[in-house]
């Protein structure tokens, strides 16, 4: 019986019982104090100077002693009863709530404490057997990150020695070329690993001076990046947001050459544009490019394109922080990145 007295039912169903069995116990007590109502007297008539009869003006019964009192104290009690419930209820929700947002930002959050009603704990004990479930594979996963890293460079890097041994300077530019390629290819997919398993704890960053920094360390690799605009500090996930604008701005500079930043500053919003006037992307494939190992051309040469993560890192790192990235075409021709980035 307490164990089924613990539950959200149990503690909904006692407390209305109690707000309605009160609301009875006073409007009984309100009736039995005053009484039942006297029975109406017999009508009086008062003869006017005209000879008629007019009816006498009877007293009227006080506003209290009907009623009034009691049904207006039912009415307000189950009120706040029903209030009460709809918090008891939504309360459990909104914990939990609050603890899946917190999740999706750091895997390290404290556990949901598993206190309340039957329900409210077995949600909050679920939950928390999910989020050490997740902490392991995220662990596991970092592991086999570090084997995987380790045992595959190891072999290339002989590869890459015992290349010298070919006599034929054709050959072994393409079998360098090809290991070289290879490499590049671990390198970008274990920084993408790498960035879905990063939880970064997010600070105050003065944005308008990291799009400056890097574009002047563009411009001292002799690479053509210009900026405009101005904007307020930001709270964001520093690494994140670098490694997004870094990604973007390889790309405009891969397939164009230049690359123009943009930054617009409002009270809702920050929104940064990474303007190129290359050969853009057709609007039916900007989904596309999202998409982990996608790339426009057909081959797997870095000089033409990478290998198809840097457009998913960057979006992934928008959608962290808050925000999301999209494609547009440039006026004129080429292709704009728009990344828009709340500032709730």
């Amino acid at each position: 019986m307490r164990a089924t007295l613990n539950t959200l039912f149990g503690r909904l169903f006692g407390l209305l019982l109690v707000a309605i069995v009160l609301a009875h116990v006073l409007a009984i007590f309100w009736f039995h104090h005053y009484g039942r109502p006297p029975p109406p007297p017999p009508e009086v008539f008062v003869e006017q100077p005209d000879g008629t009869l007019k009816p006498l003006r009877k007293e009227p019964r006080p506003w209290f002693g009907g009623p009034l009192v009691p049904l207006t104290f039912q009415f307000i009690s189950l009120i706040i009863a029903a209030w009460y419930g709809a918090k008891l209820l939504s309360r459990p929700i909104q914990r939990l709530s609050a603890a899946a947002e917190r999740l999706s930002v750091d895997l390290d959050s404290p556990p949901l404490v598993e206190s309340g009603p039957r329900e409210a704990r077995q949600a909050a004990s679920t939950f928390n057997l999910m989020q050490k479930r997740i902490r392991e594979q995220v662990s596991q996963r970092a592991r086999m990150l570090g084997a995987v890293s380790h045992d595959l460079r190891t072999p290339l890097s002989r590869l890459k020695l015992r290349l010298e041994q070919i006599e034929d300077p054709q050959l072994q530019g393409q079998m360098r070329q090809d290991l070289d390629d290879m490499i590049g290819m671990l390198d970008a997919t274990l920084s993408y690993l790498h960035e879905q398993r990063t939880s970064e704890t997010r600070h105050w960053l003065d944005v308008q001076a990291l799009v400056e920094s890097l574009s002047e360390n563009a411009q001292d690799q002799g690479s053509d990046v210009q900026f405009s605009g101005t904007c307020a500090p930001l709270q964001v996930q520093p690494m994140a947001l670098r490694s997004c604008l870094n990604n973007l701005i390889d790309n405009a500079l891969r397939y164009a050459g230049t690359a123009h930043i943009e930054l617009t500053d409002s009270r809702d919003a920050l929104v940064i544009r990474v303007i190129d006037h290359g050969p853009g992307i057709a609007a039916d494939k900007r989904e596309a490019v999202f998409e982990p190992f996608y790339r426009l051309e057909g081959s797997r040469n870095r000089n033409s394109g990478g290998v198809g993560l840097g457009m998913t890192i960057s979006k992934e790192a928008a959608e962290r922080l808050g925000g999301n990235l999209s494609l547009e075409e440039t006026a004129g021709g080429g292709l704009t990145a728009v990344m828009w980035l709340p500032r709730a």
